[in-house]
């Protein structure tokens, strides 16, 4: 991937340069000092396309999260990774559609997570060209008014129990289906984990395990690709979380 890194600090790219490397010698890597130059550096016509932003959030001047913002503009963006001292400003980063949060002093396993992280987004379909997603791949049966429908599990955010019913979250729309939330998990374990008693949440589609203020009180909860709010996860399936978004 062609990485570019954005710090106002020079011996904190310098050591995130030799990480990224160390990770894969085949990375291109360029830096930034502050976030105007980056911007300028990614609307250059003509300039190199970068692939992932590693971004600090505290800078002179124009500061990480005003960055990102703009970033959303780009006609192609770069996935983007927040790399910063400052934990508390991690629920508005994934707000921002950031794939990763990475603390300083940033550790070599935790980078190498998040570089996989960002691998495995661009392998998968984006929201506008989910439909062209093939017809071949594992599917749930959706029975609705008088027709039954297939929908790709590539296509699927997240499976809730409500009531009698299971709501199916896909990209384009929600559908219902008549059947247990324990038997669908069963049937799809490889695909789905589930964070709380009466939800599943694609593996593909996770992103984050994040502090939350829920009904209940503090929590945890996932964001998700594509998905606007956080899900709650239960205590007792953090562990679980944590372990798909290792993997």
């Amino acid at each position: 991937m062609h990485i570019l890194i954005v710090d106002d600090e020079s011996l904190a790219r310098s050591r995130l340069r030799r990480l990224v490397l160390d990770c894969d010698a085949s990375h291109r890597v360029s830096e930034a000092e502050h976030a105007a130059g980056a911007l300028a550096l990614l609307q250059a016509p003509g300039g190199p396309a970068v692939e992932l932003l590693l971004l600090d959030i505290r800078m002179p001047g124009m500061d990480g999260m005003v960055l990102a913002r703009q970033l959303q503009a780009l006609p192609t963006p770069p996935a983007l990774v927040f790399v910063t001292a400052h934990a508390e400003h991690a629920l508005g980063a994934f707000e921002l559609d950031a794939l990763d949060y990475l603390t300083k002093p940033v550790r070599l396993q935790r980078l190498q997570q998040a570089l996989a992280k960002v691998q495995r987004s661009a392998a998968l379909p984006a929201p506008a060209r989910v439909s062209a997603v093939a017809d071949d791949g594992p599917a749930l049966l959706v029975h609705e008014r008088g027709r039954t429908e297939r929908v790709p599990l590539a296509e699927v955010l997240y499976l809730r129990a409500e009531l009698k019913y299971v709501t199916v979250r896909a990209w384009a729309r929600s559908h219902i289906v008549d059947e247990p939330l324990s038997e669908l998990e069963a049937r799809h374990a490889q695909h789905f984990v589930r964070v709380h008693r009466n939800t599943l949440v694609a593996r593909h589609a996770l992103r984050a395990l994040v502090r939350h203020e829920g009904e209940e009180g503090e929590g945890w909860a996932v964001r998700l690709h594509g998905v606007p709010d956080p899900l709650p996860v239960s205590r007792r399936q953090v562990a679980a979380v944590r372990e798909a978004l290792a993997g």
